[in-house]
């Protein structure tokens, strides 16, 4: 047999991300159901821990409804619901995982109770990720006696099918557990965004809010409906961040000058009332900044280029979605 992988420089983790083979998952609801649910089809043994008493049942049930878009994404050798186990304490869940997800309720005392509670129990040196959706781990490590190996994992919903994960420490976190839980992530089939530092919300869900917010100024003025707010992405935007995200897209408003041009153009309309949002002011660090993003998320393809990768992402996510004829006999019909 090949010898383990060694844990990465500076890391306490007792092993490798690439060798483990436990995991737990603390907080059985929705959003820790769906974590157990992706570790089992990625072929790892689960084990699970939530206070409420019908915890097991239900969890099992979502697991079990799942299971049919996972075997559609594709299961892991050796992946099967069999490999779950839910145990009656906290501590037997934590006891020999080489990993541990915790997914409890949005509650910033129950979160420090908790991580404080997993640290003392899990194995030295294994990493510890939340789940939360908004705190920041500077503020729920606060009780924990070595916050060290205390990192954010934030997921979307459902997690075993979006495959986001936001990661970022805290200000006692140690920068080797980023790094590690990063490639765990990885290694388990995620698409990780190691986050520099801390903001509140992370990325995605501060986007999110602030479209969350717009559409229900608009509402609430009766300037739009609700159909007609989720048609104006699914049927317009929407289809070209399925491709790529809201920064490459308005480089290629741009034309061939690109988000210089576009910045230009168009930058003195964020002064126009179009929002309820402030907007930043465009200076040039501002300016600069997202010219140099947008040329090194271009990784050197041109504006033609980038181009057709989005025609043909658009072109696939119509078929996919039913809105195209998938194939020419199709069309015919």
């Amino acid at each position: 047999m090949p010898s383990p992988t060694p844990p990465p420089p500076g890391s306490s983790s007792p092993c490798a991300p690439e060798d483990v083979r436990r995991v737990a998952c603390v907080g059985a609801g929705v959003i820790g159901g769906g974590w157990a649910a992706h570790f089992l089809a990625r072929g790892y043994d689960v084990t699970a821990w939530d206070p409420a008493p019908d915890a097991a049942a239900r969890l099992r049930r979502l697991i079990a409804a799942a299971w049919p878009a996972l075997e559609q994404l594709g299961l892991a050798d050796g992946a099967s619901q069999d490999r779950l186990t839910v145990t009656a304490t906290l501590e037997e869940a934590v006891a020999d995982a080489q990993f541990v997800q915790e997914s409890a309720p949005e509650k910033l005392g129950l979160k420090r109770d908790l991580l404080a509670r997993l640290e003392a129990a899990a194995p030295a040196g294994t990493v510890i990720a939340s789940s939360t959706s908004g705190y920041p781990m500077t503020d729920m490590q606060t009780a924990a006696a070595d916050p060290g190996r205390l990192v954010v994992g934030h997921p979307f919903n459902p997690p075993y099918l979006i495959p986001l994960v936001e990661v970022v420490g805290g200000e006692r976190t140690d920068p080797a557990a980023v790094e590690w839980a990063s490639r765990f992530y990885e290694v388990a089939g995620k698409s990780v965004i190691t986050m520099d530092r801390e903001v509140p919300g992370f990325i995605a869900n501060r986007l999110q809010e602030a479209l969350w917010r717009e559409a229900l100024h608009m509402v609430a003025n009766g300037e739009a409906t609700v159909a007609e707010i989720d048609a104006s992405i699914t049927e317009g935007p929407g289809l070209r961040w399925a491709v790529m995200g809201p920064m490459l897209t308005f480089a290629l408003a741009g034309g061939e000058g690109g988000m210089a041009h576009m910045l230009d153009h168009f930058g003195p309309s964020l002064k126009s009332p179009w929002t309820r949002l402030e907007a930043p002011e465009l200076d040039r660090a501002l300016y600069d900044a997202v010219v140099a993003g947008c040329d090194e998320a271009a990784d050197g393809r041109s504006i033609a280029d980038l181009v057709a990768t989005r025609d043909r992402g658009v072109i696939d996510v119509l078929r996919a979605t039913g809105r195209l004829p998938r194939t020419a006999e199709e069309a015919t019909r």
